[in-house]
């Protein structure tokens, strides 16, 4: 068999893989530079869980459990890993801040402000991740457990964004409630599944 028509399988089976995940993720959008990307170290940036208080300090370690559980990364940074650097650089403190500030309001990841991100706590990539949903509703008329998560992975060298993603899944349930944190695990791990690495 030759070498070109060895590769028209792996080509196949790595096209599968990448519709599948961008078919099972509510959205998923991947830079051109994604096939060329692998950090060998990776911080979880402290989740903003928005609206939903419940969610904080719970979803930051099932986030960095499932992603150092995959074992792509030579290293990962936890979120109180990044919170104790934090706590002790007000310099990189401010970098954070304004660089997730400018990522909210304007769309934009500073290059310059990511790199720093990347030399305080010696990564080459970290994962902002946003909680969408967290909470009990009625759906359809039947109750659920509902849990949704948002994430980007950046360079942090460059400041791309090389890979964001959004999903939810909602646990139908008649008398005992679900705990939204298992809901949101089984989110998590298929968002990371399909995370370039």
């Amino acid at each position: 068999m030759t070498s070109k028509s060895c590769g028209i399988p792996v080509l196949i089976l790595l096209i599968f893989l990448l519709a599948a995940c961008g078919g099972s993720l509510r959205y998923s959008q991947s830079a051109p530079e994604a096939n060329n990307f692998h950090p060998g170290k990776i911080a979880v940036l402290p989740v903003d869980v928005g609206i939903y208080p419940g969610a904080g300090g719970v979803i930051d370690p099932i986030v960095t459990t499932v992603l150092a559980d995959r074992g792509w990364f030579s290293h990962v940074v936890p979120t109180n890993g990044v919170q104790k650097v934090l706590a002790s650089s007000d310099e990189l403190r401010k970098v954070l801040t304004e660089y997730t500030q400018k990522l909210q309001t304007v769309s934009f990841s500073d290059p310059d402000l990511s790199r720093k991100i990347g030399e305080g706590f010696a990564v080459d990539a970290f994962l902002i991740v946003h909680v969408d949903y967290w909470n009990y509703a009625v759906e359809n008329d039947n109750k659920v457990a509902k849990a949704g998560l948002a994430m980007k992975l950046v360079d942090a060298a460059t400041g791309k964004i090389i890979w964001k993603a959004a999903h939810d899944e909602s646990r139908e349930y008649k008398f005992l409630k679900p705990a939204i944190a298992d809901v949101a695990k089984s989110v998590a791990k298929d968002m990371i599944y399909c995370m370039p690495h």
